[in-house]
């Protein structure tokens, strides 16, 4: 029999409904050692979206996981959070559009018209060619009323000259797929100037 012990400094242990557990950024540490990129780079994007941890908080990480196994990708995971993502299909798409090579330059992008009014927020942008993706998940996506709101943005948003895609949990399972569809789109917008 091997016993393992594990020292965790007090300020990273609490009691949650009666059961001692550890805290949000010892608990998001401890996954980013097990998990693989896309993941654990959720993960990091959920938390941060979530208060759970803050940049701050990140910037502790490092030291935290320093001589551990799995360390080394940890830090690299680090420096790809992202706490604008609204949801773990937000970072999947954004993870396949960087490792595509087609990263957006603007997450969360606000597109108003000459009086200042908000037409839209697109998930993830490329601002030059007028280009938005958006991450389609079932919950905030299905109902009839969330259908009807998304038609009406993307109607305001394309009649303002911009393109608008559509993704969805099982467009990221297709590595090519949503670079490629993102690539398309602004290729032909710049073949129509």
């Amino acid at each position: 029999m091997i016993v393992h012990q594990l020292t965790i400094a007090p300020d990273q242990v609490g009691l949650v409904q009666g059961i001692m557990a550890t805290g949000s950024l010892r608990t998001l540490t401890d996954l980013l050692l097990r998990e693989e990129r896309y993941p654990a780079i959720c993960l990091l994007d959920s938390a941060l979206s979530r208060g759970l941890v803050s940049g701050e908080d990140l910037l502790r990480i490092p030291g935290l996981i320093r001589g551990r196994r799995g360390a080394v990708a940890a830090r690299g995971y680090l420096a790809e959070a992202d706490g604008r993502a609204q949801s773990p299909l937000e970072t999947r798409t954004r993870l396949r559009c960087v490792d595509g090579k087609v990263p957006p330059d603007a997450l969360q992008l606000a597109v108003r018209d000459d009086d200042g009014y908000l037409l839209g927020v697109g998930d993830l942008g490329w601002r030059g060619p007028k280009v938005i993706a958006e991450a389609d998940g079932r919950g905030a996506h299905d109902s009839p009323q969330a259908v009807f709101a998304d038609r009406r943005r993307q109607n305001r948003l394309v009649n303002a000259g911009w393109t608008v895609l559509r993704f969805t949990w099982a467009d990221t399972l297709h590595p090519e797929y949503i670079p490629w569809t993102v690539r398309e789109a602004i290729g032909a917008v710049r073949s129509a100037r």
